[in-house]
């Protein structure tokens, strides 16, 4: 698991950055709602992988499910940031990105360890990641794009979002 994880961190410190870039020109939302799309489909995929007992299905699975996380990690700075106008920006996507980290991130690993206590098998939390990943892409939806929007000071920012 320790190689299989070290790996996978490995491709991952390269797919970020590409991801980031691929947002520059693609978009960022959409390069974020198709890892949000695939990542609530790659829970069922994971479950199956690591239930098959199969070593080497296991480790596929653990480096595959970084792929999806990168898609969505890549972009997610630059749309936090373009969130906000110019004078809370800073405040804004500090404040934004550490009480998600509370509310959503830091209680996922006890919500999947009470699912699968109580449900006896990991797909109760391919369930909820599904239902994360539903709620991102209404999230995303409903949040403005301005990747491609001049936002470096107030007016240019105020003229970008009407």
């Amino acid at each position: 698991m320790l190689i299989g994880t070290l790996i996978a961190a490995g491709g991952e410190f390269v797919l970020v950055p590409l991801f980031g870039l691929f947002s520059d020109t693609i978009g960022r939302k959409k390069i974020y709602a198709w890892g949000a799309a695939i990542m609530g489909v790659w829970g069922f995929v994971y479950f199956a992988l690591l239930d098959s007992g199969v070593t080497w299905l296991a480790f596929l699975a653990l480096c595959l499910g970084l792929v999806p996380h990168a898609m969505q990690y890549g972009p997610q700075a630059s749309i936090i940031a373009e969130s906000f106008p110019t004078n809370l920006r800073y405040t804004g996507a500090g404040l934004g990105y550490q009480l998600s980290s509370i509310i959503a991130g830091g209680p996922a690993a006890l919500i999947a360890t009470w699912l699968i206590h109580q449900f006896g098998t990991g797909y109760a939390v391919s369930v909820y990641i599904l239902i994360s990943a539903v709620i991102t892409l209404i999230a995303l939806k409903l949040l403005k794009d301005r990747s491609r929007a001049d936002i470096t000071d107030e007016a240019t920012y105020d003229r970008a979002t009407r």
